[in-house]
């Protein structure tokens, strides 16, 4: 049976890397799209990032152009909107699917362990996954829910 951490992703900026790097530390997954009415909360987990990133929180930002082809952009498009225009510093991914049979390893897992509302499939952008700092997915929250009313449930875990 796989879990979080033995899974890996790609950076934005192409270097491979292992969700072990985040073992100790709660992780908040969110898949992004850099043109979506729910854009704004970069700016809001930037600011729980931030705020929390010496306890051991960290965001996980992964662009995803599925729903409506709101993350048109290459992955150098992706990074000057995330870094110029809502300060993101928290670690970004390469684009990936979330839902189908191309969906990247991570999604797949977490839908399957949260599998939420549509029974598996992801709704929209920003949908977001909170991990426990051994890796166990403990919460899954819908893509309107604003970064700041997660924060009880980050603290809450950063005490675990």
């Amino acid at each position: 049976m796989t879990t979080f951490h033995q899974l890996t992703a790609t950076t934005l900026d192409g270097q491979l890397v292992s969700m072990a790097d985040y073992a100790g530390k709660v992780v908040l997954v969110v898949n992004t799209a850099s043109h979506c009415g729910f854009t704004p909360q970069y700016s809001s987990l930037e600011a729980l990032y931030k705020k929390y990133a010496s306890q051991g929180f960290v965001v996980l930002g992964f662009p995803c152009n599925q729903f409506g082809k709101q993350e048109p952009g290459d992955a150098d498009e992706i990074a000057r909107i995330c870094h110029i225009n809502y300060g993101v510093s928290f670690p970004m991914f390469e684009k990936v699917e979330v839902n189908g049979t191309t969906a990247h390893p991570v999604f797949r897992y977490l839908k399957n362990e949260l599998p939420g509302l549509l029974g598996g499939r992801i709704k929209w952008n920003f949908t977001k996954f909170l991990i426990g700092r051994n890796g166990e997915p403990l919460k899954r929250f819908a893509p309107p829910t604003a970064p700041e009313k997660m924060e009880a449930a980050i603290v809450a875990a950063l005490e675990i």
